[in-house]
């Protein structure tokens, strides 16, 4: 295993680690930077993501082609890392959840059609997504092979019936990834398909309350009923929807992780700066034994966590499919 980071992905690192730092950073401490879910305001992300734009840090994990910098698995690791000791920063560089994922699985088996029509808004920042697979009981949840949604063939379209839920980013979406059932085969049974937000034919039921800051568009519960979705927009063929999943999935738990991992530094660092200044018993936290015990502890968790992710992250860059690591 190799995990020595070239001079190319240092220089994205220090670049967006200054960033970071003096742009995102300053900001979290003002209430009007949030909106009511705990978000960086859109007027706000709007003028940060001009500047990151302007700084040559956007879409980091595209190929240069698709406009992004081609950094790999593993220079994604390392620049996520940076990107997210800012609660605001991974949306600012177009590197968020959901869209980072779809954008990587349109990049990965869209026609240059679909990748023109779909991809190319998303990347360019003009448009936010979201990927519908999640399902109330008894459908799918984590195992997609639960499907229940149905999408029938009529002639040169398809007919969406059923219903989805916990859908990242719904509420703002306006692509969507949906994957679907097409047939009752165990594995070929599943279609992934593309449809924009203004097609009739389906429904956001609710918003669903989680814990934490949410991401734009909240956690929602869609309902299909009727919506018609052209030939032309079947993602990778027909019958194939788990192997897209398998692509969307795969490397989108990784980047959570990544990203939580520049996360878990700041809490750290915040932890480590309190313990300094903070005195009782005429002793700073920070000199006392169980303190130090508990410090040292998180830090390396977060060691242990790094080299995890940058190992999958070397499998995949490999061609591997890095099954049991990104799990």
């Amino acid at each position: 295993m190799d995990f020595e980071i070239s001079p190319r992905v240092e220089d994205y690192r220090t670049r967006v680690a200054a960033f970071v730092e003096r742009e995102l950073l300053p900001l979290e401490a003002d209430r009007t930077s949030y909106d009511a879910h705990g978000n960086i305001a859109l007027p706000l992300l709007d003028t940060m993501r001009a500047k990151a734009r302007a700084a040559g840090l956007w879409c980091l994990q595209l190929k240069p082609e698709t406009g992004g910098a081609g950094l790999g698995k593993m220079g994604m690791a390392v620049a996520y890392e940076e990107m997210n000791r800012s609660i605001f920063g991974p949306v600012v560089f177009n590197s968020a959840a959901p869209d980072d994922g779809n954008m990587m699985v349109l990049e990965a088996l869209g026609t240059p059609e679909q990748k023109e029509r779909w991809l190319k808004p998303i990347v360019e920042g003009k448009v936010r997504s979201a990927f519908a697979m999640t399902e109330p009981h008894p459908g799918g949840g984590s195992d997609p092979s639960m499907i229940q949604t149905k999408a029938e063939r009529r002639g040169d379209k398809y007919i969406v019936s059923g219903r989805k839920w916990f859908i990242t980013g719904a509420e703002e979406a306006r692509h969507f990834i949906l994957v679907a059932r097409t047939s009752d085969d165990p594995r070929n049974g599943l279609t992934a398909f593309l449809f924009d937000a203004d097609q009739p034919g389906w429904r956001i039921l609710r918003r669903i309350e989680i814990m934490g800051p949410e991401e734009h568009g909240g956690h929602c519960e869609l309902e299909f009923d009727g919506l018609e979705i052209p030939v032309e927009n079947v993602l990778a063929g027909e019958g194939r929807g788990m192997k897209v999943t398998q692509v969307r999935l795969g490397p989108a738990r990784l980047t959570h992780c990544m990203r939580w991992l520049g996360l878990s530094k700041r809490c750290i660092e915040i932890a480590q700066a309190y313990a300094a200044e903070r005195y009782g018993f005429c002793q700073r936290l920070a000199d006392r034994e169980s303190i130090q015990l508990k410090l040292g502890d998180l830090a390396m968790r977060i060691e242990i966590g790094r080299l995890l992710v940058m190992k999958a992250a070397w499998e995949l860059d490999r061609g591997g499919f890095a099954r049991k690591e990104v799990s």
